[in-house]
């Protein structure tokens, strides 16, 4: 089993949106942890404020499928596949990390360079896993969050939590 670090997001009914891609992870992969759910400015874009969490999984799924049960769980969630890359979604969901493994692996590239880049992925990765280190880096997330600019980017606790 892989041990599998996913982020989600969603700036259309928030609330609904995450809720359902909870329940659906749990249907999928059985027990989930899950961070705190945080509130962030849209990025890229001008829209409505996001949701964001990180999501841990075990899975046997190799990275393709798994890449597809996700889009399955995005699309069932009304995903617009047309939209611009930077543009409102019902439900977003990335592998930011599969295990240890690195680079372009069945059309996704690993370690999520966002990983690095977005204080709505590295927060909440800090907080799930704060001693799990980094593939690439070797520096624990924890680490890596201590080291991030925390003023770059806006964000802070939303007023709605994942139930356990």
């Amino acid at each position: 089993m892989a041990n599998v670090y996913l982020s989600i997001g969603s700036n259309i009914d928030r609330k609904m949106h995450i809720g359902r891609g909870i329940e659906a992870l749990r249907n999928a992969f059985g027990n989930i942890e899950c961070s705190k759910v945080y509130e962030s400015e849209a990025v890229g874009f001008s829209g409505e404020d996001f949701y964001n969490l990180v999501v841990a999984i075990n899975t046997s799924l190799c990275v393709g499928d798994l890449s597809k049960t996700l889009r399955d769980i995005e699309n069932a969630n009304g995903r617009d596949r047309q939209s611009p890359k930077f543009s409102a979604r019902t439900l977003d969901i990335d592998i930011l990390t599969y295990d240890n493994l690195t680079g372009d692996i069945d059309g996704v590239q690993l370690p999520r360079a966002e990983i690095l880049h977005n204080a709505f992925v590295l927060r909440p990765l800090a907080e799930l896993a704060p001693h799990v280190l980094h593939p690439v880096l070797g520096a624990s997330y924890k680490q890596l969050w201590a080291a991030y600019n925390q003023q770059k980017q806006k964000l802070w606790l939303a007023d709605y939590q994942v139930t356990p």
